[in-house]
């Protein structure tokens, strides 16, 4: 619903798109010492600071009545997320055990339902106008204060569930916290393994962000669908990666992650390149679905790939970094096709993109080095 307040607010495309892509900004500056700071303070501590900001900004949107006041609160919102996802998939690492392919999918997995179950609710609630079907500002404030007690809902029930059972390191000074904090930093940083593997996944979710932006546009468009088959397209593929990623996080856990995670960037590339060759509806909805597999193929393993190279202590850090790169490469996606498209077609532009997953595959291959892990395979 955000897109459609902020074009209620009266922006026009440009700046409808820069409120939807501001809280990814906010990830891309926050994750990493958010992350590293649940390896400091722990993960109960930072995960609540991120579910405060969950249950308590939803409520700020009842004081929009312009843009800008719009854009401050996105950027502060997109906090939530910003603290939140890395530490919360650093939790899931530390507990996850030589299931942590299996693991991390089911939380992305769930995570992504709870997107799909939001849009049709704010949805439903901003057409429940009986007269013109345009939304009011009362419209949009009853679907904030509906987010805003799902937020505390969650609050709540973190408050019982966090306990604790995994305290924070005593620290004898602010120094030596302060220490630890650039340590763990550095020491993720250094390792190219770890960023190379943040780098597959950024580079497909790279792709991802361009689907979501230019499929609608040229299913409509250039195929001659109407906005619903253009919709579904999108919805199959987000079906196949949800369904697909648990099944591909365990096989990772037994088979190992980089074969998995060539596969899958194979098929988003070649499934990413076919799509301008293509108009058919039931063709498109094909190759949506591989696309969505070879999705799952890479998230599937590369998140528990980089716990995996990772020291334990560090998982927060880690998973920080890995986060900042996807959202590099999912804000990066519609801009480098954007740009692309203006100035050549969808073909050669989706060949390109579809290229450069192609051209990382051997990086990949060749710098990321496993070790030995018994009774657990990398």
């Amino acid at each position: 619903m955000l897109p459609l307040f902020a074009l209620y607010l009266g922006a026009g495309p440009e700046a409808i798109g820069f409120a939807v892509g501001i809280s990814t900004v906010t990830g891309i500056f926050f994750k990493l010492p958010a992350g590293a700071l649940s390896d400091v303070i722990g993960r109960k501590r930072t995960m609540l600071i991120g579910l405060v900001v969950f249950a308590v900004m939803p409520f700020t949107y009842l004081f929009v009545k312009d843009y800008q006041l719009l854009i401050v609160i996105r950027f502060i919102h997109g906090f939530a997320t910003a603290v939140y996802g890395p530490v919360s998939m650093a939790v899931v690492a530390d507990v996850a055990g030589t299931r942590k392919g299996e693991m991390l999918s089911w939380f992305s997995s769930v995570t992504i339902i709870g997107n799909l179950l939001g849009a049709p609710l704010g949805g439903f609630i901003l057409h429940r106008t009986p007269a013109s079907g345009n939304p009011s500002l009362g419209d949009f404030q009853t679907a904030y204060l509906v987010s805003g007690f799902a937020g505390m809902m969650a609050l709540i029930l973190a408050l019982g569930v966090l306990r604790d059972n995994s305290p924070a390191d005593k620290h004898n000074s602010l120094r030596e916290a302060y220490s630890k904090f650039i340590s763990g930093i550095k020491e993720v940083m250094s390792d190219r393994r770890i960023l190379i593997t943040s780098n597959m996944e950024g580079l497909q979710n790279m792709t991802v962000g361009a689907l979501e932006a230019f499929l609608p546009i040229y299913a409509v468009t250039v195929a001659g669908l109407n906005e619903f088959q253009a919709g579904i397209l999108w919805g199959v593929q987000i079906v196949a990666t949800i369904l697909s990623k648990p099944i591909m996080g365990k096989t990772s856990d037994k088979y190992g992650r980089k074969p998995l995670i060539t596969i899958g960037m194979f098929l988003c590339a070649v499934s990413f390149g076919v799509v301008p060759l293509l108009k058919d509806f039931y063709l498109l909805m094909v190759v949506a679905v591989f696309f969505g597999l070879g999705e799952a193929f890479v998230t599937s393993s590369s998140a528990a790939l980089v716990a995996d190279l990772c020291k334990e202590k560090h998982f927060g850090t880690a998973m920080g970094t890995f986060g900042t790169i996807f959202d590099i490469g999912h804000a990066a996606g519609p801009i480098l096709a954007g740009f692309l498209i203006a100035r050549y077609d969808y073909l050669y532009s989706f060949w390109i993109m579809s290229a450069i997953l192609v051209l990382a595959v051997p990086v990949f291959t060749i710098n990321v080095k496993l070790e030995p892990n018994p009774g657990n395979k990398p």
